[in-house]
């Protein structure tokens, strides 16, 4: 093998390096999409993983014919591990302690995922046992106020109907709540306003 086919083949014999050059362009075009960021470092991982086993093969095989090539290619990939470096910046992913954690304890990351998924249907489940015991309160005092003082229910249903007429977004369940408890603390303080007399 003479010289001119080693040089070939530490440029990689198929334009890698080109290859490389139209990447790091195309890097430079589409600095301001997340997605292709992060599909240009996934490519420039892929390219780095490639170059290695081509430097596996030829450490694996080595001769000294074959000193340029591998000089060629372990400059390959410091140039690649270097465009990946640089894509990375561009690239804002935050990835969890735990689940670094979980790889370098060699387990599956999905683990973390199906933790914090179970996690929060736990406290969904805890959040809707809250508000349900609300409604059941919401319920009960309006019953109650309803049988006690029915003219003023009758008017704060009133006053519920205009509102959510003006009003186009939907009424949050606490303020609801909350007025209700108002018209059951100036009923219950208007007894004992009548009582004390």
């Amino acid at each position: 093998m003479d010289s001119s086919q080693n040089m070939t083949e530490g440029n990689g014999g198929n334009g890698s390096l080109s290859a490389q050059a139209n990447d790091t362009a195309t890097a430079n075009a589409s600095a301001n999409d997340p997605k292709e960021n992060l599909n240009q470092v996934i490519n420039s991982i892929q390219k780095n993983l490639g170059l290695i086993h081509q430097l596996y093969l030829t450490v694996s095989s080595f001769n000294a014919a074959s000193q340029a090539p591998l000089l060629q290619r372990l400059n390959g990939l410091i140039t690649e591990l270097d465009n990946m470096d640089k894509l990375a910046e561009k690239c804002n992913i935050q990835v969890p302690m735990e689940v670094l954690n979980l790889i370098d304890d060699g387990k599956n990351p999905d683990e973390f995922t199906r933790d914090v998924i179970n996690s929060c249907i736990a406290k969904n489940q805890v959040t809707k046992g809250k508000t349900d015991g609300f409604k059941a309160l919401r319920k009960n005092l309006l019953e109650e106020l309803e049988q006690a003082f029915p003219d003023e229910v009758e008017s704060y249903r009133e006053i519920r109907a205009i509102s959510a007429a003006v009003s186009s977004r939907p009424h949050l369940f606490f303020p609801d709540f909350t007025a209700l408890l108002y018209l059951w603390m100036s009923c219950t303080s208007s007894i004992r306003l009548s009582r004390s007399m």
